[in-house]
């Protein structure tokens, strides 16, 4: 993969995690332990790009299905799509608003302001379906705290994305995107800027951190024990960028 500058190369580096991520555990130190076992390091000019389960797993952010117990109009809703009312108990109950309910797919805006199905609640690579795994409450800080340990550790700047897996209206299949970041900006403004036919550029601000999170999925598998990776060789910008930075204003959405 190329950047922009078509002399330097983007190498997307995964880290493999043996065993499980428990609550109260350091994520930044389990992924250091990982690295040192893999003859891996993080050098200066690297970026940290870790799956949101493993920092959920260890904030905590995990509900035990058997002990929710969900409303009428969840079993209702359940019932008719043969889906788990618990899970939508849980999932509404993570909402700050239901965006769209229809045919059995519920997709939600979150207190964090993201829009995605089931307020980002999630079954897979828990425990087998039996606690369901929610996001963190503050991706951002979560980011931030990561952050903070691998600079302590390891004495060097190192900008942290967390990501989660969305879907997209008008597109099938999921994609990653940036729900925490910490270190750098999470968008790149090109207004005002010329292009190679000496055009002004009018609306080009790149969503950079999304980006950043594709390229990490890309690795970063549901199936191959990789919550997280390297990305080296990015020309980042250096700030304090957070994820909450590509939520569009409601006064700018035309979609609400």
């Amino acid at each position: 993969m190329k950047s922009s500058n078509p002399r330097r190369e983007i190498q997307i580096v995964p880290i493999l995690l043996d065993g499980e991520i428990l609550t109260g555990d350091s994520v930044a130190g389990k992924l250091l332990e990982a690295m040192r076992h893999q003859n891996v390091s993080l050098t200066s000019g690297d970026i940290l790009v870790v799956k949101h389960k493993i920092v959920s797993k260890a904030e905590g952010q995990v509900v035990k299905l058997d002990q929710v117990k969900p409303s009428a109009g969840s079993r209702s809703w359940a019932r008719k799509y043969r889906l788990d009312a618990r899970v939508t108990e849980v999932a509404i109950s993570q909402s700050k608003r239901i965006v769209r309910r229809e045919r059995g797919v519920l997709i939600t805006e979150t207190q964090h302001g993201l829009v995605c199905a089931n307020s980002g609640v999630d079954l897979s690579n828990v425990d087998g379906g039996r606690s369901a795994l929610l996001l963190p409450r503050d991706p951002d800080y979560s980011a931030k705290v990561i952050q903070r340990e691998l600079k302590k550790q390891l004495r060097i700047f190192i900008p942290v994305i967390i990501t989660d897996s969305f879907g997209r209206p008008w597109r099938e299949g999921l994609t990653e995107v940036a729900i925490g970041v910490a270190g750098m900006k999470a968008m790149h403004d090109y207004r005002q800027q010329r292009d190679s036919h000496k055009y002004v550029l009018q609306a080009s601000v790149e969503a950079v951190a999304d980006e950043l999170a594709c390229a990490a999925g890309l690795v970063c598998g549901k199936l191959s024990r990789t919550p997280a990776c390297i990305i080296r060789g990015f020309d980042y910008q250096r700030g304090r960028g957070l994820a909450r930075d590509l939520i569009r204003p409601a006064a700018n959405d035309l979609f609400r």
